[in-house]
């Protein structure tokens, strides 16, 4: 079977607490799950399909993210615009005016549970990443150096590892993959990330990697990262877009996305 990396997302950081403050555990035991949760999508028999999934997120983070309100008072300014930028592209105070700070604290009264969650783990991370220039590029540079080790056919990306694996393709056009899966991608979030990438978009488009030869797009409608879910309107080289219905309430989830049925004619041919 060709070799399949993965880029994981966000809110990974309790892998590397688990496994001793090691980032090669971490990578092990994450690849342990998408191996299961991808055999759900594919069926037959129990095997390995990740060679390895790129660890990252003990690159963005120096110690476990906070929870419920203190993760929001824990936000710096950057995440804070974030967080701001998504709510409004969610519909929710689209005339942002005033104070960052004050506007955030009113979105968390208004969000429910799951997705006050995922907006204390979304916004500083990406913040993180997109404003952090060391930060960057350190992760980008241990994405690049997992692809460039295992050499996969496929590079299956979820999140904001979408945004982290596109850079670093980019970084590196001897890196040569045949198919790269986004997954629930914010790579299009204007005023977040779309404006913020390496390479800079021209002309308003993004571009497929140059050592990418085909591009897979999956989106889940109710995706609350993936804003917006289709991607041809923004990057040119997508070949394939989809939107699914994966879950309403999980609908951002790794386990979800790998599960998904949709994957499996695009993973197929690569299995023997």
């Amino acid at each position: 079977m060709a070799g399949i990396v993965g880029v994981h997302g966000i809110g990974k950081y309790d892998y590397y607490l688990n496994a001793g403050n090691s980032a090669s555990g971490a990578a092990e035991a994450m690849r342990l799950k998408w191996d299961r949760y991808l055999h759900v999508a594919l069926g037959g028999e129990p095997r390995p399909y990740f060679t390895e999934v790129a660890y990252f997120s003990h690159l963005l983070r120096d110690r476990a993210p906070e929870q419920g309100p203190k993760a929001f008072a824990a936000m710096g300014a950057d995440a804070h615009h974030v967080l701001a930028e998504w709510a409004r592209q969610r519909g929710w105070g689209e005339h942002v005016t005033g104070a960052l700070r004050t506007f955030t604290g009113w979105l968390l009264t208004r969000l429910d549970a799951r997705s006050a969650a995922f907006a204390g783990l979304f916004a500083p991370e990406v913040a993180a990443y997109l404003t952090d220039a060391v930060r960057r590029e350190r992760v980008r540079q241990a994405v690049a150096a997992t692809i460039r080790r295992n050499r996969p056919r496929v590079v299956v990306a979820h999140s904001l590892g979408s945004v982290v694996a596109y850079e670093a393709l980019w970084s590196d056009p001897a890196l040569e993959v045949d198919l790269l899966l986004t997954l629930g991608s914010p790579l299009g979030m204007r005023n977040v990330v779309f404006e913020r990438l390496l390479p800079a978009p021209i002309n308003g488009r993004g571009g497929r990697p140059p050592g990418v030869r085909r591009w897979v797009n999956i989106a889940d409608k109710d995706d609350i990262a993936a804003i917006p879910p289709d991607l041809c309107d923004s990057f040119t080289g997508v070949d394939v877009e989809e939107l699914v219905n994966l879950d309403w309430i999980d609908f951002h989830t790794a386990e979800k996305y790998l599960g998904c049925p949709a994957l499996d004619p695009h993973l197929r041919p690569f299995l023997v």
